[in-house]
């Protein structure tokens, strides 16, 4: 017996089967983490290696190159960059998306063990960095502090870094911009000449005397005790009473040639909260970890800890990106629970009964609860894509379920009897609504084929989508006739309140099937001028593409802002302090909607590795701008973005500025990346500064960046060898000298309450501030006789210099620029036409990457997509109907639904982008979903004798209500979306604003021009079977 036959005959059974999937996709349901986006795989592997003194070109020619040339042939890869510093060489390896990162992992380490002695013997060992999504923050939290500010770092290290990183699932916690304590021993440089002492013999003095030394074990009588010699400072001033040496009769104390200051680190970066002095904590997660749990933990944790602190000190969030994922996931729900109410209204209007509406109502939470066993079961999270997917497939799954209840329907209202209707109804269309369903399934399907960024992100969406199809299909097969044979009555019985609010629905249903009747008719009779009208809409709409912009994913408001400034290489740190001062204060002013504003400047410690990962030093500013919620304020955040980028122009200080829109996910402001390759310095200079002028006149182009920076001044000491050699000196004794002089020498560690504090001895700050300060430092050999800088070296201003990048083994400059408020087409069209009238020399070359080159790689991927999608939907189809040509006719309404995209993209001025192109792309199945109903009865009136006219007609007019219906839950499922106005919904408006205008357009021509078709070609048939038959009838006489 059949599946419906079953269901309908044990309704018990099939009640607690789906009883029982509801019960566990609940359960998975509230097992699921909640992330933004789908696990990612991370695509990068970074490789540093360091070669201390050798200058940029040293580590380009004596390092990079001959690392490049190994790790080019690791598998997989797409593209391979560096940055020759000096000292360091840093080399990054882009892979495909989706590849096992610690396979390559394992790849690029073989490769480094094989070039490792072909490397100059100073460098050192090349270290591996694996980026991952994990490294982006899940929390930033502001500090601001007063009195507290000296002591801040280990406040906050005690009071508030240790206690988060206890949290589960918490990775680290960094501490940015609080100085650490440091005890520094300023020495007099006239002093120690006087007394014959070096910086060394003072460094090497207080590490002898900061010292525990164990003396052993003795017994006294029957006991054993330790002996130990306590010799470490309680007190800094306890360094004062150390002797040094001796002068004559005379002891030297410390306190003779120094003094000690016990305060903070001299060079560090510096963190700004709303324009007071503070810190930043930078809180990242375990690979794995549930972000919104671990936010929810941290926030719940944050009143407690405020308690500890000192009065002065007070904490803040700057980004907190569980509140986007929140906001993000509440707006879809909204959508979800909004598609839902349209859909049932809509079913109810066209069924008109409460009980039928109830059996189609029922089908949408099964197929969505049983998606979340999926998710469950393999380990996904509940996120951005997977909610997505529901708020998609709400439309998609009533409409098996209204076919089966439309024809059960009509076979009650002939008089059969609700248990017999509900199985031949069911019989009569189960090929069509298999049939359609696997329609849809070869569409999203092979989204989970799908290779690249594309292919990541929507892989998660096809499974989903294909999952809940066949749970629809399984319901619309079992469940629903099921509750038609037990709900549904032979005679209906209406209220008056009935009477009044359904007659005219009723009455205007009837008329739109009779008015539709006669239009088919007139279609029918006229086939040249339908055929003729349809296609000259479809190449009319075609001329639109060129208006409808393109661009890689649509930006997004998550109430976020990033910017990067930059002043002239060599500022002093108060300089950046002092213009940011001015500019935060303006800032503040001008944008009420601004609730944080954070930034950071000066020199990274080396210790801290978020910060180190970006670019950083005195003259680099590094800002976080959250902004209230977008529907708290009137200005979106790229509006506001354009506005700071006008102020900008106010502060000529700042040499490169860059805002950026979102945070460090997907939705960002599109950027493109000019990638101009050459070897000669000065020439690709030169193009980059043509090329930035020629950018700076494009309208839409703002922030136009060049990524080599300018050429350093430093002051370099030339020693002579040959006078160093008299002295009996080498060159790396001398340069020690000047660096413990002038950095400060790491004389020992201050331990006080666990913590350690490095102990730094230096010329004091007022004798190492001109040049004659450094001539004069003394250098002494090993017989203890002192020469002078200036007598065996001179200092000189240099210019070093920049870092020479290179991406596939050239070398290369990227003059970028952040797209606003036009199309990312539009731009690029633009400045092709004017790199076209450059003069570029030989040898020279412009490529364009960024978001382009990532747009450009996701639509060959999506178009290849379509490709194999229209052939598997030609096959299923095929395959039901056993015919070449009742396929090639449906497949017709494919030409009007992409009329649609690309006539409500142009209406809507929205852009082409993945998300539109991934609504097109569904419209593939639901599109021709309508065909298939259509086309299959009208075969079965030809099977039961009918003219092909009749048969069109008929079929026409009572498969009417059934196309119309499922495509309007399919439209107004996606409404919500296409209008949504939540956090993240700019990301979703396009697919849902595709949808709904391709949907809209093929149905209305697909109901005239697919009768309108299959006329012809079944008249061609006939014709063609009598032509046969008479030949065959001739051969026999």
């Amino acid at each position: 017996m059949s599946l419906y036959g079953n269901a309908v005959k044990r309704p018990i059974m099939t009640t607690l089967c789906f009883v029982a999937v509801v019960i566990l996709g609940l359960f998975s349901l509230n097992k699921l983490p909640i992330d933004l986006y789908p696990d990612i795989e991370t695509n990068t592997i970074m490789v540093m290696t360091t070669y201390s003194g050798a200058s940029a070109q040293d580590i380009e020619q004596n390092v990079t190159r001959p690392l490049e040339n190994v790790l080019n042939s690791v598998s997989n890869l797409k593209h391979i960059t560096s940055k020759s510093r000096e000292n360091i060489s840093v080399i990054t390896l882009e892979f495909e998306y989706g590849e096992d990162i610690d396979v390559l992992t394992n790849d690029v380490r073989d490769k480094l063990d094989m070039v490792s002695s072909m490397l100059p013997d100073e460098a050192e060992n090349p270290i591996i960095f694996k980026f991952s999504t994990d490294m982006i923050p899940i929390i930033i939290l502001s500090v601001r502090a007063t009195d507290s500010m000296p002591g801040l770092y280990k406040i906050l290290d005690d009071a508030v870094a240790n206690p988060l990183a206890r949290i589960s699932g918490v990775g680290s916690v960094s501490i940015s911009g609080a100085p650490k304590r440091e005890i520094h021993v300023y020495v007099d440089p006239v002093r120690l000449e006087a007394y014959n002492l070096t910086v060394e013999q003072i460094g090497s003095i207080i590490g002898a005397e900061n010292r525990n030394i164990p003396g052993g074990t003795f017994d006294i009588g029957s006991d054993t005790y330790a002996l130990r010699v306590q010799g470490e400072f309680s007190s800094s001033d306890q360094m004062a009473d150390i002797v040094v040496g001796t002068s004559g009769n005379k002891t030297i104390y410390l306190r003779d040639v120094a003094r000690i200051e016990d305060s903070l680190e001299e060079r560090t970066q510096q963190t700004f909260n709303n324009g007071e002095q503070g810190a930043m904590i930078v809180i990242q997660k375990q690979s794995g970890a549930n972000s919104v749990q671990i936010s929810d933990q941290v926030l719940k944790v944050l009143p407690s800890l405020q308690k500890r602190l000192p009065s002065d000190v007070k904490l803040g969030i700057i980004v907190d990106t569980s509140d986007n994922i929140r906001n993000t996931i509440a707006s879809l729900v909204e959508t979800v629970l909004y598609a839902l109410l349209f859909v049932i209204i809509v079913v109810f209007m066209f069924l008109g009964r409460w009980r039928a509406t109830l059996i189609i109502t029922i089908t949408i939470p099964i197929s969505l609860i049983a998606s979340f066993i999926y998710l469950y079961a393999t380990g996904n999270t509940l996120n951005i894509v997977s909610l997505s997917a529901l708020s998609i497939s709400i439309g998609m799954v009533v409409d098996d379920a209204i076919v089966v209840l439309e024809n059960v329907t009509t076979h009650i209202e002939r008089g059969s009897d609700p248990k017999q209707a509900a199985v031949h109804g069911t019989n009569e269309v189960a090929v069509s609504v298999i049939a359609s369903t696997l329609t849809l399934i070869a569409v999203f399907f092979p989204l989970t084929l799908v290779t690249g960024m594309t292919g990541v992100l929507f892989r998660q969406l096809g499974w989903m989508v294909t999952i809940m199809m066949i749970i629809s299909t399984v319901c619309a097969l079992s469940l629903t006739p099921m509750l038609c044979s037990q709900l549904l009555r032979r005679t209906n019985s209406h209220g008056r309140l009935y009477t009044i609010f359904f007659t005219p629905i009723n009455k205007g249903l009837d008329a739109f099937d009779r008015g539709y009747g006669r239009l088919l008719k007139w279609v029918v009779g006229h086939k040249t001028v339908t055929f003729v009208v349809c296609i000259a809409t479809f190449i009319g709409s075609l001329f639109l593409m060129k208006s409808v912009g393109t661009e890689f994913f649509p930006t997004a408001d998550d109430a976020r802002l990033r910017a990067n400034l930059e002043l002239p290489i060599g500022t002093r740190v108060e300089i950046a302090q002092d213009v940011m001062t001015r500019l935060v204060d303006r800032w503040k002013e001008e944008y009420p909607e601004i609730t944080v504003l954070n930034y950071t400047t000066g020199t990274a410690s080396s210790d801290n590795t978020f910060a180190s990962l970006s670019d950083n030093g005195p003259h680099i500013v590094s800002m976080n701008i959250r902004l209230s919620d977008p529907g708290e304020r009137e200005r979106s955040s790229t509006e506001i973005a354009g506005l700071m980028r006008k102020d900008l122009r106010d502060f000529p200080e700042f040499k490169k500025a860059q805002i950026s829109v979102g945070g460090m996910g997907m939705g960002g402001q599109a950027s493109i990346d000019y990638e101009i390759y050459g070897y000669d310095f000065t020439e690709t200079d030169s193009v980059a500064r043509m090329l930035q002028s020629a950018l700076l006149k494009i309208p839409g182009a703002a922030d136009v960046i060049i990524s080599r920076a300018d050429y350093q001044p430093e002051y370099q000491v030339d020693f002579d060898r040959e006078k160093l050699a008299l002295y009996g000196l080498n060159l790396s004794t001398a340069a020690s000298y000047l660096r413990n002089r002038i950095n400060g020498q790491l004389a020992s560690q201050f331990r006080e309450d666990g913590e350690e504090y490095d102990i730094k001895v230096m010329y004091a700050p007022e004798s190492r501030t001109s040049i004659e300060d450094i001539e004069n430092i003394l250098i002494y050999n090993n017989a203890g006789n002192a020469v002078r800088v200036r007598d065996v070296g001179k200092v000189v201003e240099r210019f070093t210099p920049p870092t020479i990048e290179r991406k596939d083994r050239e070398r290369i400059v990227t003059v970028s620029t952040t797209v606003q408020d036009v199309p990312m087409s539009q731009v690029v069209e633009t400045s092709l036409a004017e790199i076209g009238k450059m003069d570029i020399p030989q040898g020279v070359s412009i490529q364009l990457a960024g978001s382009y080159e990532d747009q450009q790689d996701s639509f060959r991927d999506l178009l290849t997509l379509a490709v194999l999608i229209i052939i598997l939907v030609y096959i299923v189809m095929a395959a039901q109907f056993e015919s070449y040509t009742y396929p090639a006719i449906i497949m017709t309404s494919l030409l009007f639904a992409f009329s649609g995209v690309f006539l409500i993209l142009w209406m809507t001025g929205h852009t082409l982008n993945v998300m539109s192109m991934i609504g097109a792309i569904m419209l593939i199945g639901i599109v021709v979903k309508n065909g298939i109903v259509l086309i299959d009865y009208i075969s079965l009136n030809r099977e039961r004798g009918m003219s092909i006219t009749r048969a069109v007609i008929d079929g026409g007019e009572s498969r009417l209500r059934p196309v119309v219906m499922t495509s309007l839950t399919t439209i107004l499922g996606m409404v919500p979306m296409a209008i949504g106005t939540g956090q993240g919904a700019e990301t979703w408006r396009p697919m849902g604003t595709a949808v709904i205008g391709g949907l809209t357009f093929s149905t209305i021509l697909t109901l005239l021009f697919v009768p309108m078709l299959y006329c012809v070609f079944a008249s061609q048939g006939v014709k063609n079977n009598r032509r046969k038959h008479r030949k065959a009838l001739l051969a026999k006489k």
